[in-house]
């Protein structure tokens, strides 16, 4: 079992079953996905970028990524209905939790000028999003093998009911928020 599984259970469950008084340990938030998007807006020149995109995403995350397609035609980007515009996967379990601890310990710390994560990137309902501006923070990716830098979105879905639990439950894990 995962480092971060084994401390929720333990640490994370009493605090936040205390903080928000909660009566049943059913009602305390926790984790219950995590889903890595690329966009690729360079694929409609170039088709091999997706595959490039597969390939590192499945590094990242040791699960194979799901090509995503363009629902309908928008012809000012040049995208007709079908084509390949990016790449995702959706971690649950002990994938998820290994991933949230690889995050939270080796790749964010390795981001430059890292001021924290910002606070406003929370949805209402518990669920936050992070913006990276490039795959290279991730220790899987070699720097001498990539050909262009490419960002992604890491959503973390949680069963909190609001902001505010969300918010103490991802402070709990580790994550880095930026003062306010």
């Amino acid at each position: 079992m995962p480092r971060l599984k084994d401390f929720y259970t333990k640490e994370i469950i009493p605090v936040l079953k205390n903080e928000f008084n909660l009566k049943n340990t059913l009602a305390v938030p926790k984790l219950t996905k995590v889903v890595i998007n690329m966009g690729l807006g360079d694929a409609k020149e170039n088709i091999k970028v997706i595959d490039i995109a597969v390939k590192q995403l499945a590094a990242i995350t040791g699960q194979r990524p799901v090509v995503t397609r363009a629902k309908k035609s928008i012809s000012n980007f040049k995208i007709r209905e079908g084509m390949p515009i990016g790449c995702k996967v959706t971690l649950r379990g002990n994938i998820m939790y290994e991933f949230m601890d690889r995050l939270i310990n080796v790749s964010i710390p390795r981001i430059r000028d890292f001021r924290g994560l910002p606070r406003n990137s929370f949805d209402g309902r518990g669920n936050y999003t992070l913006g990276l501006k490039d795959q290279t923070i991730f220790s899987e990716i070699e720097y001498d093998k990539i050909d262009k830098v490419r960002g992604m979105d890491i959503t973390v879905v949680t069963t909190a009911k609001n902001n505010e639990q969300a918010e103490r439950l991802l402070v709990l894990f580790g994550l880095p928020f930026r003062d306010r």
